[in-house]
């Protein structure tokens, strides 16, 4: 899926590519650090250093926006509905944040799985009642840390993972 994606950035420099990557909701770090580092063959200081910056650009906005944005589009039914459905899924996923709070909400943002990056904490942090200034230092902490591991998981360095093996390049 990172291919195809990459594919809407051909033509721009490597880094843009990976921020943009980075900063989408499909990919976020999790995709654009194994992507500059083996398709692009950017170091990994420069990958890490942009998939984070990257991955950081929507967090302040959706921490911002999500709630006045909740509020006007709730009035129609379909668009409340969806917001009931978004809540609930990051209430299901979000035990970690709802037990710790801000800690928890680094906890949960530094795991590098599918759906635990910036956008769900920054909509989690909302739904769980963070404020803003610690909600976006501690998504912050937790997007450094999964940028760490996805790093070391890229260069073979955890040893249980070893993600060049998957790239076919």
């Amino acid at each position: 899926m990172t291919e195809r994606i990459a594919e809407l950035f051909v033509g721009m420099p490597n880094e843009t590519i990976t921020v943009c990557l980075a900063a989408l909701p499909v990919t976020e770090l999790r995709g654009s650090i194994p992507w500059a580092t083996f398709a692009l063959k950017m170091t990994w200081q420069n990958a890490l250093f942009f998939s984070v910056l990257g991955n950081l650009v929507p967090a302040p906005f959706i921490l911002l926006l999500l709630k006045p944005a909740e509020r006007y589009l709730s009035r129609w039914d379909t668009l409340d509905r969806f917001f009931q459905w978004l809540f609930a899924r990051t209430r299901r996923r979000g035990r970690v944040v709802e037990r710790y709070k801000a800690l928890g909400l680094m906890l949960f943002v530094a795991i590098p799985l599918p759906v635990t990056g910036a956008w769900t904490g920054s909509v989690a942090a909302h739904v769980f009642g963070i404020r803003f200034t610690p909600a976006l230092t501690y998504i912050a902490a937790g997007v450094c840390i999964a940028g760490i591991v996805v790093t070391l998981a890229c260069q073979g360095l955890l040893g249980f993972w070893d993600l060049s093996q998957n790239f076919q390049l």
